[in-house]
């Protein structure tokens, strides 16, 4: 029997093929909406996920300035006001946070030239010590790790860039008046980062720079590469031995995974946000179902008193008005979905500049729920045509007109 009634719920879309086309529409529309915006929010976290993943062990300690210390990225010419963290901070640090290691970071922005007869440019230069550069840096693209002052390691952006290969020679200074240095090897790209940023910059012996700029003992910032114990912990431990002065501190200490958990709560609450401009979308694609149910209950009143004097029963007739709702339901919502893998696609592209994150589980899930919302929600607005349908007088039925 329910078979009947099915045939008759496709027959009903059929006469009435273009009323029934635009509330798909409406359906197709929101669930675009609805999952294209839910890709590019997982995208984005994913991508900023990917940038920072590789420090999220890190605890980044710069001098204290008043205004919260250091950023992205660290040095770059110093803190605020030229401030320095010196050896006995660095040496401090280092015993409170073993047996984790303590890295001292040397940084500033030197001009230089690549090869003869090359422009001027302008890029940063970090010193650290030749024992510690792996810790710090554990990928290199090519080439080997720099052990002497006549090397220096490279961005691969820099490489990129100015066409460096291992065995290039830069001159640095203005008119090279601190020397050439050798490249040894290229950093592999390491994107965003809270502790040093290495893709166009270069890299030296802690030697070399010192002697080089004259700042022994004095140094930019410290990084902490957490192996033992929580990032956090160790954040509050070196706050309490270095800033024992709440009136005067000396450090400004940043947890980077603190710091990741607060850019993935933002993202996510603005994935939320735009999912929901698309959600609006939807309920009015609910609302144009309702009204093309309620038209189509008023059109077939005859038609229902009809089935019910022979015998139909109410849920029946409900069964009948409910099945339209769902195909129409349906077909949107799965045209959507295949047309919002579509637009994730061209919105990734677009705007992250990359599609390698179009198809993981996270973005395919909100296809998955875009398409859901719109079939529940085809349901649900037929609920109510489909009830006042059931619950027709049949004797009042027959006699409208």
């Amino acid at each position: 029997m329910s078979t009947i009634f099915w045939e008759i719920s496709k027959r009903n879309i059929r006469i009435h093929m273009l009323r029934s086309s635009l509330a798909m529409l409406g359906i197709i529309i929101g669930v675009v909406a609805i999952a294209s915006m839910g890709i590019l929010g997982n995208s984005m976290v994913q991508v900023v996920s990917a940038s920072l993943s590789s420090v999220g062990d890190s605890v980044i300690v710069t001098p204290y300035s008043g205004g919260g210390g250091g950023g992205f990225g660290g040095g770059g010419g110093g803190s605020s006001a030229n401030l320095m963290l010196t050896d006995q901070n660095y040496q401090q640090i280092k015993r409170v946070v073993a047996p984790n290691v303590a890295i001292p970071v040397h940084s500033t922005s030197e001009h230089m030239k690549v090869g003869v007869g090359s422009d001027d440019i302008v890029a940063i230069i970090y010193g650290i010590p030749p024992d510690q550069t792996k810790d710090l840096l554990p990928d290199l693209e090519a080439g080997d790790y720099n052990n002497g002052n006549s090397g220096c390691l490279v961005g691969s952006t820099f490489a990129t860039d100015h066409n460096v290969k291992v065995g290039s020679r830069i001159s640095i200074g203005t008119g090279g008046q601190y020397g050439t240095l050798r490249v040894t090897g290229i950093i592999k790209e390491r994107g965003m980062s809270f502790d040093i940023s290495t893709d166009s910059a270069i890299v030296v012996t802690k030697d070399w720079f010192e002697n080089t700029y004259n700042t022994a003992d004095e140094y930019n910032e410290v990084v902490v590469k957490v192996t033992s114990g929580d990032t956090a912990d160790v954040k509050t431990t070196i706050e309490k031995q270095l800033n024992r002065n709440i009136k005067e501190k000396t450090v400004s200490v940043i947890d980077s995974k603190a710091t990741l958990a607060t850019i993935y709560q933002t993202f996510g609450t603005i994935t939320t946000f735009v999912t929901a401009i698309g959600g609006i979308s939807m309920l009015v694609a609910g609302v144009s179902i309702f009204n093309i149910m309620m038209m189509s209950v008023n059109e077939r009143i005859k038609e229902i008193g009809i089935m019910r004097s022979i015998g139909t029963q109410k849920k029946e007739v409900m069964s009948m008005f409910i099945y339209e709702a769902a195909i129409i339901g349906v077909i949107g919502s799965l045209i959507g979905g295949i047309l919002s893998i579509l637009g994730g696609y061209a919105i990734s592209a677009l705007m992250l500049k990359t599609t390698e994150y179009l198809f993981t589980v996270s973005s395919m899930m909100s296809v998955v729920e875009g398409v859901s919302f719109g079939i529940i929600i085809s349901i649900l607005c037929g609920m109510y045509p489909a009830w006042q349908a059931a619950n027709l007088n049949p004797i009042d039925a027959l006699r409208h007109e």
